[in-house]
């Protein structure tokens, strides 16, 4: 057998033809990375500060990663987690150190929804207890026990009936959250700043408010950092704005440079999970591992973190000045930022991708920024001059969404 591949072949038309249909695709095929920049099939650049949903925070093919997947790529690429490995137990090392004090084993997987899902099972094991309660507006993934926890109805009615013992309250309603914790309650799952859910922060009223409850009554605070972590908010992990001690931590995203790992750490308060009852045939591969050694170190060298808080309180300011009616808000933590518009956000995201700028929605009216995290100012500068173009204008072709 042989496979033909066309000389010329149209990739979004093989898409179309041969993916699934699930994902909304832009007409836009992106062959090339580099730094803040990507590139289409056409050869037009992009600025990203979409960063594929927050992975690319060290931008795309950051040298330390590219050679340490290319070496590791020569060396060995799979190793099971029955089999001792150099590049794993490194990792784990190199993690444990940087993690919030006191999280020091880590389960690997391969993405955001298995570290949840790692997170779930560990938190009813050591409890004894079934309920989680979670937050409106939160996402968590997509598969069953992640999406149990995800509250959006969008994601979840085509699969009902989802894993049973999953509440929602309001979030930053301390109030509604203290009356939906009690003694069925395994964990409360949250998010630092809500990413999906309209890039919403947290109030330190809520969030430690939450860690002192779940002490109280004997619950795990589990917090989903698959976004918001290895400094997209200003510090390595966002907890640390708040002094949160979590009991389960998820990690994922840039936690690879751009390669798929997860990773869920937890501390004293969670027993480990017995031998095989829980594992992942891919989860911690020396690849991966690898990878995400040489994103931890760069962007520990290069103090991203502090760049990050840097560059997003100027965005931030320089994105409250737009004299824009459109605007009801402009909201984030370092450089996770959202922009609420008083209308549907998906033209201005298709005029923002004619100006040669990638952004994301956050729900249907907000216009999220992920750019990485070793953009310039003046790449920012643009934009905002991008944004204040695009937000000023009296209509937009195509403005109904």
């Amino acid at each position: 057998m042989k496979l033909d591949t066309p000389t010329q072949p149209d990739y979004q038309a093989l898409e179309a033809r041969y993916s699934t249909g699930v994902y909304t695709k832009r007409p836009l095929t992106i062959v090339r990375g580099a730094g803040t920049t990507v590139w289409d099939a056409d050869g037009r650049a992009y600025l990203d500060c979409a960063a594929g949903y927050g992975v690319a925070n060290l931008g795309h093919c950051h040298p330390a990663v590219v050679s340490a997947v290319q070496e590791q790529a020569g060396r060995l690429l799979s190793c099971p987690e029955s089999l001792h490995n150099d590049q794993r137990a490194l990792l784990l090392q190199e993690l444990a150190a940087v993690l919030p004090a006191g999280l020091d084993r880590i389960f690997l997987s391969n993405s955001g929804t298995e570290a949840i899902e790692a997170g779930l099972k560990l938190a009813r094991a050591a409890t004894g207890r079934t309920g989680i309660v979670a937050a409106m507006r939160g996402f968590h993934g997509r598969s069953f026990g992640a999406l149990s926890a995800t509250w959006e109805a969008h994601y979840r009615d085509a699969f009902l009936p989802l894993v049973p013992g999953f509440t929602h309250v309001p979030y930053n309603n301390l109030e509604a959250l203290t009356a939906a914790v009690d003694d069925t309650t395994a964990a409360v799952l949250l998010e630092v700043v809500q990413g999906e859910g309209g890039v919403r922060p947290g109030t330190a009223e809520f969030l430690c408010g939450a860690q002192t409850l779940c002490h109280e009554r004997g619950a795990l605070l589990m917090i989903d950092e698959v976004q918001t972590g290895m400094g997209r908010t200003g510090r390595l992990f966002a907890v640390e704005h708040f002094g949160l001690a979590p009991d389960i931590l998820a990690l994922a995203k840039s936690l690879g440079g751009g390669v798929p790992i997860g990773a869920t750490a937890f501390g004293t308060r969670v027993a480990p999970l017995a031998p095989g009852v829980h594992g992942s045939t891919f989860g911690g591969n020396p690849l991966a591992c690898a990878a995400a050694r040489a994103a931890l170190h760069a962007t520990i060298e290069a103090e991203l973190p502090a760049r990050a808080e840097r560059l997003g309180a100027r965005l931030l300011a320089q994105l409250r000045e737009i004299p824009s009616r459109r605007i009801r808000e402009v909201r984030g933590l370092g450089l996770m930022i959202g922009i609420e518009l008083r209308e549907k956000a998906a033209p201005y995201l298709r005029a923002l991708l004619e100006q040669g700028i990638i952004a994301l929605p956050a729900g249907p009216s907000v216009i999220r920024l992920l750019p990485p995290l070793i953009i310039t100012e003046q790449e920012l500068d643009r934009v905002v001059e991008a944004l204040h173009a695009v937000l000023a204008v009296e209509a937009i072709a195509g403005h109904a969404a």
